[in-house]
């Protein structure tokens, strides 16, 4: 009996809340996904109006896919699986924030066999180095949002996939495109969590020292769903990561641009994803659980 056996084996209510959630007509029940069409990569994007997709982002995402189907589509989600350079990937298109990535990580993770997840959105810039239009490939997320903290302490890191990192990294060199790596950070408010005044001008003083604060940190970008889907990665054994446009920088006051660099992560994120299917081909092929560079 495992440690979570043991757990389940005294709580009352263990044969009422069954892990993975509801289920309608076989298929989970707020992503109604097929499980076999699910991709080993999955790509996680939010109906953003300030990227302008112009559409259901994973409706359009997936044009570039080869052997595009539906393979999943609710009142909250929609889900497109195809191949890219022989990798397998599913893109999903949702709400914001880490309590509906919560949603689609936990039926993903318990009925399909992808081992990916990673964020393709756009943030905000808090660093002078950054400049609208450019991409940040995150190494680690600062977890200021709630929902991961309901999983695990504050104190357990949101650290990305180095693979995941190496295979961003080297796409975006290979296209050209100015990019950045490092930290970003993640919170459930849009407006006085970011330091913006609230309805009427509300603001507290703690909320004016935000901006400050992680800019002297380092941190490159925030949002509200990247460090909830690396958490839970980090949490489940699977790989999980972050490309972000990020389209103004509240540090050097360059103003909002919609959708600026959002085309360039996306380029960087298919491509990634190629180099990251032959990572994996490498170590089957070598039967390694590890890659590593071949050089130095």
């Amino acid at each position: 009996m495992n440690c979570f056996d043991k757990l389940l084996s005294r709580y009352d209510y263990a044969d009422r809340l069954k892990p993975g959630g509801f289920v309608i007509d076989g298929k989970p029940a707020l992503t109604r996904i097929d499980p076999a069409l699910v991709g080993d990569y999955v790509i996680m994007t939010v109906r953003d109006p300030l990227l302008e997709y112009g559409g259901e982002p994973a409706e359009l995402l997936s044009q570039r896919l080869e052997n595009r189907v539906l393979a999943g589509r609710s009142g909250m989600f929609t889900t497109y699986s195809g191949y890219y350079k022989g990798a397998h990937i599913s893109i999903v298109s949702g709400g914001s924030g880490s309590p509906e990535a919560e949603l689609v990580l936990v039926e993903f993770m318990h009925y399909t066999k992808a081992n990916t997840f990673l964020r393709l959105g756009g943030g905000a810039a808090l660093n002078e180095k950054l400049k609208s239009g450019d991409v940040v490939i995150a190494s680690g997320v600062v977890r200021d949002e709630g929902m991961s903290q309901a999983y695990v302490t504050p104190s357990f890191p949101a650290v990305c996939s180095y693979e995941l990192v190496a295979a961003f990294s080297g796409a975006a060199q290979a296209l050209g495109y100015r990019y950045h790596v490092g930290i970003g950070r993640s919170q459930d408010s849009e407006h006085v969590a970011c330091g913006r005044p609230s309805v009427g001008g509300y603001l507290q003083p703690c909320h004016t020292e935000i901006i400050d604060y992680y800019n002297r940190a380092g941190v490159l970008y925030w949002d509200r769903e990247s460090s909830g889907i690396v958490t839970l990665c980090n949490l489940f054994g699977r790989r999980g990561g972050a490309v972000v446009s990020v389209d103004n920088n509240l540090v050097t006051g360059e103003s909002f641009t919609a959708g600026d660099g959002q085309d360039h992560a996306i380029d960087i994120v298919f491509e990634g994803l190629a180099n990251l299917h032959k990572i994996d081909e490498q170590k089957a092929a070598k039967g390694t659980a590890h890659w590593a560079p071949e050089t130095f």
